[in-house]
Protein backbone atom coordinates (compact mmCIF):
# COMPACT_ATOMS: atom_id res chain seq x y z
CA UNK A 1 0.00 0.00 0.00
CA UNK A 2 1.40 3.89 -0.38
CA UNK A 3 3.22 5.34 2.08
CA UNK A 4 1.48 7.88 4.12
CA UNK A 5 1.32 11.95 3.40
CA UNK A 6 4.93 13.25 5.41
CA UNK A 7 3.79 16.36 6.02
CA UNK A 8 1.12 14.76 8.47
CA UNK A 9 3.96 12.87 10.23
CA UNK A 10 5.97 16.09 10.72
CA UNK A 11 3.40 17.68 12.25
CA UNK A 12 2.38 14.69 14.76
CA UNK A 13 5.89 14.25 15.60
CA UNK A 14 5.73 17.99 16.32
CA UNK A 15 2.67 17.90 18.58
CA UNK A 16 4.02 14.66 20.28
CA UNK A 17 7.50 14.67 20.58
CA UNK A 18 8.55 18.78 21.16
CA UNK A 19 12.05 18.18 22.15
CA UNK A 20 12.95 14.78 23.33
CA UNK A 21 12.38 12.81 19.91
CA UNK A 22 15.05 10.46 20.88
CA UNK A 23 13.58 8.91 23.33
CA UNK A 24 10.14 8.96 22.28
CA UNK A 25 7.89 5.65 22.14
CA UNK A 26 5.10 4.96 19.53
CA UNK A 27 2.77 2.30 19.22
CA UNK A 28 1.55 1.11 15.78
CA UNK A 29 -1.45 -0.91 16.59
CA UNK A 30 -3.03 -2.82 13.66
CA UNK A 31 0.09 -2.09 12.11
CA UNK A 32 -0.59 -4.96 9.34
CA UNK A 33 3.13 -5.27 7.58
CA UNK A 34 4.50 -2.14 9.13
CA UNK A 35 3.83 0.81 6.47
CA UNK A 36 3.33 3.17 8.87
CA UNK A 37 5.65 1.82 11.53
CA UNK A 38 8.71 2.14 9.13
CA UNK A 39 7.92 5.60 8.56
CA UNK A 40 7.94 6.82 12.03
CA UNK A 41 10.82 4.58 13.29
CA UNK A 42 12.93 6.50 10.38
CA UNK A 43 12.44 9.32 12.15
CA UNK A 44 13.80 7.70 15.19
CA UNK A 45 11.31 7.10 17.27
CA UNK A 46 11.22 3.80 18.86
CA UNK A 47 7.89 1.69 17.74
CA UNK A 48 6.48 -1.18 19.16
CA UNK A 49 4.29 -2.69 16.26
CA UNK A 50 1.04 -4.28 17.76
CA UNK A 51 -0.71 -6.66 14.69
CA UNK A 52 -2.89 -10.07 15.44
CA UNK A 53 -2.57 -11.15 11.71
CA UNK A 54 0.22 -13.78 11.95
CA UNK A 55 0.88 -13.81 8.33
CA UNK A 56 1.08 -10.15 8.20
CA UNK A 57 2.80 -9.64 11.33
CA UNK A 58 5.75 -12.23 10.09
CA UNK A 59 5.96 -10.14 6.80
CA UNK A 60 6.16 -6.58 8.41
CA UNK A 61 9.43 -8.62 10.69
CA UNK A 62 10.97 -9.00 7.30
CA UNK A 63 10.70 -6.04 6.15
CA UNK A 64 11.41 -4.13 9.17
CA UNK A 65 14.75 -5.55 9.39
CA UNK A 66 17.59 -2.92 10.86
CA UNK A 67 14.82 -0.53 12.28
CA UNK A 68 14.27 0.21 15.69
CA UNK A 69 10.78 -1.80 15.26
CA UNK A 70 9.62 -4.42 18.14
CA UNK A 71 7.11 -6.89 16.78
CA UNK A 72 4.06 -8.20 19.33
CA UNK A 73 1.02 -10.10 18.87
CA UNK A 74 -2.04 -7.99 20.08
CA UNK A 75 -5.02 -6.32 19.18
CA UNK A 76 -6.93 -2.75 19.88
CA UNK A 77 -8.54 -3.66 22.43
CA UNK A 78 -5.52 -5.79 23.81
CA UNK A 79 -2.27 -4.80 23.35
CA UNK A 80 -0.34 -6.27 25.72
CA UNK A 81 2.19 -2.78 26.06
CA UNK A 82 2.51 -1.77 29.77
CA UNK A 83 0.49 0.74 31.05
CA UNK A 84 1.69 4.71 30.36
CA UNK A 85 4.26 3.45 28.41
CA UNK A 86 3.98 5.36 25.08
CA UNK A 87 4.36 8.82 24.29
CA UNK A 88 2.25 8.10 20.87
CA UNK A 89 -0.52 5.42 19.81
CA UNK A 90 -1.34 5.24 16.03
CA UNK A 91 -4.16 3.08 14.11
CA UNK A 92 -3.00 3.90 10.24
CA UNK A 93 -6.11 2.68 8.12
CA UNK A 94 -7.29 0.55 10.76
CA UNK A 95 -9.47 2.16 13.34
CA UNK A 96 -12.43 1.23 11.83
CA UNK A 97 -12.07 -2.68 13.05
CA UNK A 98 -11.58 -2.24 16.29
CA UNK A 99 -14.14 -2.18 19.15
CA UNK A 100 -14.39 1.65 19.71
CA UNK A 101 -15.14 2.12 23.29
CA UNK A 102 -12.58 -0.76 23.91
CA UNK A 103 -9.77 0.52 22.11
CA UNK A 104 -9.87 3.84 23.43
CA UNK A 105 -9.74 2.50 26.70
CA UNK A 106 -6.82 0.82 26.19
CA UNK A 107 -5.02 3.39 24.15
CA UNK A 108 -5.79 5.90 27.41
CA UNK A 109 -4.55 3.24 29.37
CA UNK A 110 -0.91 2.62 27.86
CA UNK A 111 -0.32 6.64 27.02
CA UNK A 112 1.44 8.81 29.42
CA UNK A 113 -0.73 11.41 31.01
CA UNK A 114 -0.34 13.92 27.63
CA UNK A 115 0.43 11.41 25.13
CA UNK A 116 -1.24 11.59 21.88
CA UNK A 117 -3.51 9.16 19.83
CA UNK A 118 -3.95 9.66 15.99
CA UNK A 119 -5.74 7.71 13.33
CA UNK A 120 -5.09 8.12 10.53
CA UNK A 121 -6.27 6.86 6.56
CA UNK A 122 -4.68 7.18 2.76
CA UNK A 123 -7.52 7.62 0.73
CA UNK A 124 -7.35 8.51 -3.39
CA UNK A 125 -7.89 11.76 -4.96
CA UNK A 126 -8.36 10.83 -8.59
CA UNK A 127 -10.94 13.28 -9.41
CA UNK A 128 -8.44 15.36 -10.92
CA UNK A 129 -7.19 12.58 -13.30
CA UNK A 130 -9.26 11.39 -15.99
CA UNK A 131 -7.65 7.88 -15.87
CA UNK A 132 -8.43 7.80 -12.40
CA UNK A 133 -11.80 9.02 -12.29
CA UNK A 134 -12.53 6.84 -15.36
CA UNK A 135 -11.41 3.96 -13.34
CA UNK A 136 -13.12 4.90 -10.44
CA UNK A 137 -16.42 5.58 -12.28
CA UNK A 138 -16.45 2.13 -13.77
CA UNK A 139 -16.26 0.56 -9.95
CA UNK A 140 -19.29 2.57 -8.99
CA UNK A 141 -21.38 1.09 -12.68
CA UNK A 142 -20.08 -1.92 -11.88
CA UNK A 143 -20.87 -1.70 -8.46
CA UNK A 144 -23.62 0.76 -7.94
CA UNK A 145 -24.31 0.15 -3.64
CA UNK A 146 -20.68 0.33 -3.24
CA UNK A 147 -19.97 1.78 0.57
CA UNK A 148 -16.53 2.13 1.42
CA UNK A 149 -15.23 0.58 4.55
CA UNK A 150 -11.64 0.92 4.62
CA UNK A 151 -11.20 4.27 3.46
CA UNK A 152 -10.84 7.86 4.72
CA UNK A 153 -13.96 8.66 2.54
CA UNK A 154 -15.92 5.75 4.80
CA UNK A 155 -18.89 6.76 7.32
CA UNK A 156 -16.69 5.94 10.27
CA UNK A 157 -14.83 8.99 9.60
CA UNK A 158 -17.64 11.42 9.45
CA UNK A 159 -18.28 11.77 12.83
CA UNK A 160 -15.03 10.71 14.08
CA UNK A 161 -13.73 13.76 15.64
CA UNK A 162 -17.05 14.25 17.73
CA UNK A 163 -16.81 10.80 19.00
CA UNK A 164 -13.29 11.31 19.80
CA UNK A 165 -14.34 14.66 21.71
CA UNK A 166 -17.25 13.01 24.26
CA UNK A 167 -14.37 10.63 25.40
CA UNK A 168 -13.71 11.52 28.86
CA UNK A 169 -10.32 10.06 28.27
CA UNK A 170 -9.47 12.63 25.79
CA UNK A 171 -8.92 16.73 26.43
CA UNK A 172 -8.20 17.80 23.13
CA UNK A 173 -9.03 16.65 19.42
CA UNK A 174 -7.24 17.84 15.83
CA UNK A 175 -7.89 17.13 12.74
CA UNK A 176 -5.10 17.57 9.53
CA UNK A 177 -4.64 16.48 6.11
CA UNK A 178 -1.87 16.45 3.56
CA UNK A 179 -1.76 15.44 0.06
CA UNK A 180 1.20 13.77 -1.75
CA UNK A 181 1.59 11.90 -5.46
CA UNK A 182 3.57 8.79 -5.91
CA UNK A 183 4.43 7.27 -8.99
CA UNK A 184 3.55 3.93 -10.02
CA UNK A 185 3.45 1.18 -12.69
CA UNK A 186 0.13 0.03 -13.87
CA UNK A 187 1.05 -3.59 -12.37
CA UNK A 188 1.90 -1.72 -9.04
CA UNK A 189 -1.34 0.50 -9.49
CA UNK A 190 -3.49 -2.81 -9.67
CA UNK A 191 -1.84 -4.47 -6.96
CA UNK A 192 -3.19 -1.79 -4.43
CA UNK A 193 -6.82 -1.92 -5.78
CA UNK A 194 -6.45 -6.04 -5.33
CA UNK A 195 -5.00 -5.30 -1.74
CA UNK A 196 -8.51 -3.47 -0.79
CA UNK A 197 -10.62 -6.15 0.36
CA UNK A 198 -14.08 -3.96 1.11
CA UNK A 199 -13.91 -3.45 -2.60
CA UNK A 200 -13.72 -7.13 -3.58
CA UNK A 201 -15.99 -8.52 -1.05
CA UNK A 202 -18.67 -6.26 -1.77
CA UNK A 203 -18.32 -6.63 -5.26
CA UNK A 204 -17.77 -10.72 -5.26
CA UNK A 205 -15.42 -12.24 -6.92
CA UNK A 206 -16.81 -12.30 -10.30
CA UNK A 207 -17.62 -8.67 -10.84
CA UNK A 208 -14.23 -7.69 -8.81
CA UNK A 209 -12.35 -9.60 -11.86
CA UNK A 210 -13.93 -7.53 -14.04
CA UNK A 211 -12.81 -4.68 -12.47
CA UNK A 212 -8.92 -5.51 -12.24
CA UNK A 213 -9.79 -6.73 -16.46
CA UNK A 214 -10.51 -3.07 -16.88
CA UNK A 215 -7.75 -1.34 -15.28
CA UNK A 216 -5.54 -3.48 -17.41
CA UNK A 217 -7.35 -2.61 -20.54
CA UNK A 218 -7.20 1.04 -20.04
CA UNK A 219 -3.80 1.00 -18.83
CA UNK A 220 -2.26 -0.90 -21.58
CA UNK A 221 -0.45 1.65 -23.03
CA UNK A 222 0.56 3.75 -20.18
CA UNK A 223 3.95 3.09 -18.46
CA UNK A 224 3.41 5.02 -15.32
CA UNK A 225 0.24 6.57 -13.04
CA UNK A 226 0.37 9.54 -11.18
CA UNK A 227 -1.67 8.80 -8.38
CA UNK A 228 -2.48 11.75 -5.87
CA UNK A 229 -3.27 10.55 -2.03
CA UNK A 230 -4.56 12.21 0.79
CA UNK A 231 -3.96 11.66 4.31
CA UNK A 232 -6.58 12.23 6.82
CA UNK A 233 -5.79 11.95 10.15
CA UNK A 234 -7.30 12.74 13.73
CA UNK A 235 -5.41 13.69 16.49
CA UNK A 236 -6.69 12.79 20.44
CA UNK A 237 -4.95 14.39 23.51
CA UNK A 238 -4.99 12.13 26.42
CA UNK A 239 -6.69 13.68 28.99
CA UNK A 240 -3.25 15.02 32.48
Amino acid sequence: RPAYAPFVLDAFLALACRNWQSTAHCADVGAGTGIWSRQVAARGIRVSAVEPNDAMREAGEKQSVGLNIVWSKGSAENTGLPAASCDMVCMASSFHWPNFDAAVREFSRILKPGGLFMALWNTRCYESNPLLAEIEGFLHKLVPDMKRVSSGRSEFCDNLAERLRRRKEFSDVLYLEGHHTELQSPEHYIGLWESVNDVRVQAGEERFARFIEHIRHVTRNVSAIEAEYRTRAWIARRRD
